[in-house]
């Protein structure tokens, strides 16, 4: 079997899903504008082989390219994880008549107000928005929607440039500083706690599913520098305050017309127990959600995401051993980290139940907190117990201290 896999190389963590490919014995044709001796050496060991591009995000250039040189080659599947490029491989199937995702169905995972439309449409339960091209069109549904609302990129992923707007000024304050985006959704803002829907598709058919829990919620997290960000997988999928939410991503999946592959959806769920569709991709979560997905049941997803796509087949048992929380850990300061305080400590209280630590050493230059989820590393922790995994995860976030200079 023959697949092409779009950016095998960037972002990072597509490393591993060019290995899984290996791994279940398919040849991987790697289309990126990495230079050939710049892929990591896990990449490199994995493809059959590669074609570098001038630039992976011009359209027009990568699909005459790829065109060219895959002519007179059978070619089975054609993926890509990094939601930048979703559009693009569902081009390039419809062009080529490759199996997969259409490039209409993909347009309902990559455009916000299309997707929340479409969701209606099939009688789910989304926020009130509307698409907005200007300032004025903003202040205009405004009226329609709302205060508080949410603003946000309509081809947008996590939370970059995302703003709540408790009234006119706040909005045109938002609107001020997103010049450079040139489509927005101006949407209901929906009170309540918020949750991942996270799934491997098999046609259509979740073959494994997943939820977590964002403490506090992203956007909480995303303007609050001192804020240590939690996410903890839910071990228990049969609680029922995740019931109705796990029936609406089924839905959602359906309405979409989801194929084979990765999702990752947002809901949230009011204090009278409504369920409300947030948004989805049709990629996998980002900011080491798999790791998480993987250390909750000690499986390997990268590659059974890999032999799902490729030979519809799951094969990893599906078990949930363990709720596992990441914790994202921002320095004080600017420039260098310069010490790390309660790590060690922390983790002697934590002992076994220590998945992961991956802090930026001292020496590193901070990262930009507003760019990025990760910020300046972050520790993995897991336990049976959801009281426990929390509470674990808290005393990092409060006791764990990073600084810089």
């Amino acid at each position: 079997m023959n697949v092409v896999f779009l950016s095998p190389n960037y972002p990072p963590e597509m490393h591993e899903y060019t290995r899984g490919l290996a791994e279940v014995g398919v040849r991987v044709y790697g289309v990126g504008d990495t230079p050939v001796h710049g892929l990591a050496p896990k990449v490199r060991e994995a493809l059959t082989d590669y074609l570098q591009v001038p630039g992976i995000m011009d359209e027009g250039s990568v699909e005459e390219r790829v065109r060219a040189w895959v002519k007179g080659k059978t070619i089975d599947r054609l993926e890509t994880n990094w939601e930048p490029l979703v559009l693009l491989a569902a081009k390039l199937r419809d062009r080529l008549g490759i199996p997969g995702l259409s490039y209409d169905a993909a347009v309902g995972f990559r455009d916000k107000q299309v997707m929340k439309e479409r969701l209606a449409r099939a009688g789910l339960r989304v926020p009130h928005s509307q698409r907005v091209r200007s300032s004025s069109e903003a202040l205009a549904a405004a009226e329609r929607v709302g205060f508080p609302l949410i603003l946000k990129p309509i081809s947008g992923a996590g939370s970059a440039d995302t703003y709540r707007c408790n009234d006119a000024d706040e909005l045109r304050h938002a609107l001020s500083r997103m010049q450079h985006v040139s489509e927005a959704s101006c949407e209901e803002f929906v009170e309540g706690e918020e949750f991942t829907y996270d799934t491997v598709c098999i046609e259509g058919r979740p073959a494994y599913e997943n939820v977590c829990q964002y403490l506090p919620r992203p956007l909480v997290a995303r303007t609050n520098e001192w804020i240590s960000p939690i996410i903890c997988t839910v071990r228990d999928l049969s609680e029922p305050r995740l019931r109705d939410g796990l029936a609406l991503g089924r839905k959602v999946l359906s309405a979409l017309g989801m194929r084979s592959g990765f999702t990752h959806m947002e809901w949230y769920k009011k204090e009278n127990g409504e369920v409300v569709f947030g948004e989805i991709g049709c990629r996998p979560g980002g900011a080491h959600l798999v790791d998480q997905m993987n250390y909750t049941g000690d499986i390997d997803l990268f590659r059974e995401w890999a032999r799902a796509v490729c030979l519809h087949r799951f094969e990893a048992p599906t078990e949930r051993k363990y709720n596992a929380a990441i914790v994202f850990k921002r320095a004080m300061g600017r420039g260098r980290i310069t010490r790390i305080e309660g790590l060690e400590e922390w983790k002697r209280r934590c002992g076994k139940w220590v998945a992961s630590e991956q802090l930026l050493p001292v020496g590193a230059e901070r990262r930009n907190w507003l760019q990025t989820l990760v910020s300046d590393g972050f520790v993995i922790v897991r336990h049976p117990e959801w009281d426990e995994a929390i509470r674990m995860a808290e005393d990092a976030a409060v006791n764990i201290r990073m600084y810089a200079q």
